[in-house]
């Protein structure tokens, strides 16, 4: 699934995302400023929370409560090898019945299982966000 649009649109997309996922792990691609932070916090909206989202950029990850379950949105951006994912307790959240949300998972997805879905990230010609999902 391919969608291409502006950020009027974003509620509409998550709402969309959702749907369409099989898993509650999620992993996010694309360059910096893409969107990937801006379309995770409309995820956790359409999912329920009302908490505040941020990036966790500098805490790795946040967590967000749900009535009946759990968010944990990563930023492994500033990580440089998989040790130090481990050394923050990684697997531990990989374990979880939550959701995931992984941003920059490049160093850790050899070590999930095959239970996830991909989102691409790009922006277009237009100035549109297009996400792409598998």
């Amino acid at each position: 699934m391919t969608i291409e649009y502006s950020l009027e649109e974003l509620d509409n997309v998550a709402n969309q995302i959702l749907k369409s996922v099989k898993s509650k792990t999620i992993l996010f691609h694309g360059d910096m400023g893409t969107g990937k932070t801006t379309l995770i916090k409309a995820l956790i909206q359409a999912l329920g929370s009302e908490d505040d989202v941020s990036s966790p950029t500098y805490s790795l990850v946040n967590e967000y409560a749900l009535s009946q379950d759990i968010i944990y949105h990563f930023d492994l951006y500033r990580l440089k090898s998989v040790e130090e994912a481990f050394d923050f307790g990684i697997e531990d959240y990989l374990q979880t019945t939550g959701w995931l949300f992984i941003e920059w998972p490049e160093i850790i997805k050899t070590h999930l299982d095959s239970d996830y879905h991909e989102i691409w990230l790009s922006i277009s010609d237009n100035n549109k966000r297009k996400v792409t999902l598998k």
